[in-house]
């Protein structure tokens, strides 16, 4: 999982670089087994897929393996053929890899701002111009060279072309993992000198299981209610999880079902809860929240397929909603308030304004 999928290092879950645990993404592993195992194993890698499945877990999974292989070049010790890329957590190359501290790997991913106080908005060409050498220099363990990007999507222009040069004409044993959350943001110069690999959602058992692992004093229906919220995204039903995100949505749905008239007493003290200092991780939660939940109403609206309720209410407020407006009005509704959301997190605006200005929209649509 991404930097942008789970809390860092010092939080409740593991991050990637120390996660020993990985599921869901059997035949993903598969492939590169067999890539390994056949000598065929690619320079560069692309692992796609929503944010928070697992991609840069089993990209750590895959650097620690090849790493722990020495100067193998593929196909395993001694002619062996392993079966899987895990390596124990006792493993000295995954001691080094989970404390930062391995010699053939680099991991290029947005660096944390101190000005700003918080991680930049993208991958900048300083932050890759070391990558080429890196990888050319002879492994300092005699085996192999790799360069993680987390997230390739990430890359500003100078950045990607940077990678793609070292791409263009890449060294003996090394290897370019790159994870992608919109691989179709990429370069097709990029994506066409990788081997891409599809990672999917993670099954609602799946969800479900790790929630289980990672949160195990959370009551069984409340996980529940949380795969429901995370599109197969273990990442996203963590961070929802940890910024009480059931509960923000239980009361969004609240108002929501109120529609066309919320009390504007609770609208108001809704907002209120926003606007503070120290809220924007909430507030970013909410908005996504908001618009998931309106891209749900008109999904349901297109295919007449009725959601499986997160919390009670949500049907019949969407019942409600498709039959005010043709799916068009709402469609639009959902661009306007989606452009709201990002203009008021990227220009630091008005967050309680802008909630409240989202539900006067909805208010208004839904009299017509």
């Amino acid at each position: 999982m991404s930097k942008d999928d789970l809390p860092e290092d010092d939080g409740p879950y593991p991050s990637p670089r120390k996660n020993d645990y990985f599921i869901g993404h059997d035949s993903a592993e598969q492939v590169i087994l067999n890539a390994w195992n056949s000598k065929r194993m690619h320079h560069a890698w692309l692992l796609c897929g929503p944010r928070g499945i697992g991609k840069a877990t089993l990209a750590y999974r895959m650097a620690r393996f090849v790493l722990s292989q020495g100067g193998d070049d593929g196909g395993g010790l001694f002619g062996d053929q392993p079966t899987s890329l895990s390596i124990s957590a006792e493993n000295p190359v995954f001691r080094r890899i989970a404390g930062g501290g391995h010699g053939d790997l680099k991991v290029i991913e947005r660096q944390y701002d101190d000005k700003k106080k918080r991680l930049q908005g993208e991958i900048v060409v300083d932050n890759v111009r070391t990558a080429g050498s890196f990888m050319s220099k002879t492994a300092a363990e005699g085996g192999w060279r790799i360069v993680i990007v987390d997230a390739a999507d990430e890359l500003n222009r100078n950045a990607a072309n940077a990678i793609l040069k070292v791409l263009e004409e890449p060294p003996a044993n090394a290897m370019m993992i790159l994870i992608a959350h919109q691989p179709g943001r990429l370069l097709p110069t990029i994506r066409s000198r990788c081997r891409k690999l599809d990672l999917g959602a993670l099954s609602d058992e799946t969800v479900v299981r790790l929630l289980g692992r990672y949160c195990p004093d959370l009551a069984d229906e409340d996980r529940l209610s949380l795969c429901g919220l995370s599109d197969g995204s273990i990442g996203r039903a963590l961070e929802l999880h940890e910024v009480g995100g059931l509960q923000l949505y239980t009361d969004l749905v609240g108002l929501l079902s109120q529609l066309p008239s919320c009390e504007t007493l609770a609208l108001h003290q809704f907002a209120d809860r926003f606007s503070g200092a120290g809220r924007e991780d909430e507030f970013h939660t909410v908005t996504e929240l908001l618009i998931w939940w309106l891209a749900r109403m008109i999904r349901f609206g297109a295919t007449g397929t009725a959601p499986v309720e997160v919390v009670g209410g949500e049907l019949p407020a969407m019942k409600r909603m498709v039959a005010a407006q043709p799916l068009d009005q709402w469609l639009e509704v959902w661009e306007k308030i989606s452009e709201l959301m990002a203009a008021t997190r990227g220009l630091h605006l008005d967050r309680k304004q802008a909630l409240l200005n989202a539900f006067f929209m909805l208010e208004e649509r839904m009299r017509g």
